[in-house]
């Protein structure tokens, strides 16, 4: 102890002070670092909590990028899908039109043969009277006598079934 006195150390001093050292660690230790540590513990959880809501949220857009691409393939498939019903259904409306208008030109193409062929045989019966006006004409004036009327037709009646197959085999014949 002499080591100590040599120094002037007070032992009731230094009671006291470690007394005070050990109240202020104490009130420290309750006030200050216990609330600070509490505080640094509650701050580390917070900034951990949005670090995992962080890769949460990166997860999260991800896979929602991963869900827009995959919806948009899918608007483009069935967009190619509508282009290709709306193709086939113009394809199928334009070979239907056109067996239309291909039914409708037959029509007219029929039916202008038959005015050509009623025609054809209407100028023909014309002809054939006025040819057979013309040969009764001739043969009265060669006979010197003028026949009756019904003699008349009946022999421009003969004459005439006598010429219309000779007619129908000529035309047969220049068609083909």
């Amino acid at each position: 102890m002499q080591f100590f006195s040599a120094f002037g150390v007070d032992w009731f001093k230094l009671g006291l002070q470690i007394l005070n050292f050990l109240v202020i660690l104490y009130l420290l230790n309750r006030f200050a670092f216990k609330p600070l540590i509490h505080y640094m513990d509650e701050r580390a959880a917070r900034i951990a909590k949005g670090l995992e809501n962080a890769e949460a949220a990166e997860r999260d857009r991800e896979l929602a990028q991963q869900e827009r691409e995959a919806a948009l393939a899918d608007a483009r498939k069935e967009g190619q899908a509508v282009i290709a019903r709306a193709t086939k259904i113009a394809e199928d409306s334009r070979a239907e039109i056109l067996a239309t208008a291909k039914a409708e030109a037959e029509k007219l193409v029929a039916r202008a043969q038959e005015e050509i062929t009623a025609d054809r045989e209407k100028a023909m019966a014309e002809l054939r009277e006025q040819v057979a006006d013309l040969a009764l004409a001739a043969a009265g004036k060669l006979v010197g006598s003028e026949m009756n009327t019904a003699t008349q037709r009946r022999l421009v009646d003969d004459f005439l079934a006598e010429v219309k197959p000779a007619a129908g085999r000529k035309s047969k014949g220049s068609a083909n």
